[in-house]
């Protein structure tokens, strides 16, 4: 089973046994984690494949190795009915610009820094997410979009 929620419309999204509640647009909490940033994304699927489901939360900032404000990705497992990260992801491959949960992989929708668009699935490989294949590369925003959402 597959969420896909835009979490800034509306101040609270169930699914699955995560509850993300919007505090303000810079504050959000997944459960009991605190999440001092804007999120763009929540969606939930069994990423690690362990048979139980995770939390896929899309958050804009900077991070240590990445200053540059961006979109992330985060995944969380839930411990007790509290979330607790499994994965906070500083970069996947190309600059992030929306992601998906489909088939037990996450697909993400990337620029480069050429001004082109890739489609790349990941999947988890014990620490994280690791480059599967490209679903589309090379390519216009509009094209990759339409690759992205089929």
């Amino acid at each position: 089973m597959i969420c896909t929620c835009q979490a800034q419309t509306s101040e609270q999204h169930q699914e699955q046994g995560f509850t993300l509640r919007k505090q303000h647009d810079s504050l959000f909490f997944l459960n009991d984690w605190r999440l001092p940033y804007p999120v763009y994304q929540f969606q939930t699927g069994d990423v690690d494949g362990d048979g139980n489901v995770d939390a896929l939360v899309g958050v804009i900032k900077p991070t240590r190795f990445y200053p540059e404000t961006g979109r992330r990705l985060f995944i969380f497992k839930q411990v007790n009915k509290k979330a607790r990260p499994l994965w906070l992801g500083s970069k996947l491959g190309g600059i992030l610009e929306d992601f998906r949960y489909i088939d037990g992989k996450i697909r993400a929708l990337e620029s480069t820094t050429d001004s082109l668009y890739v489609v790349s699935d990941y999947k988890w490989d014990s620490f994280g997410m690791k480059f599967d294949h490209y679903i589309i590369k090379g390519v216009d925003k509009e094209t990759a979009i339409k690759s992205f959402s089929q």
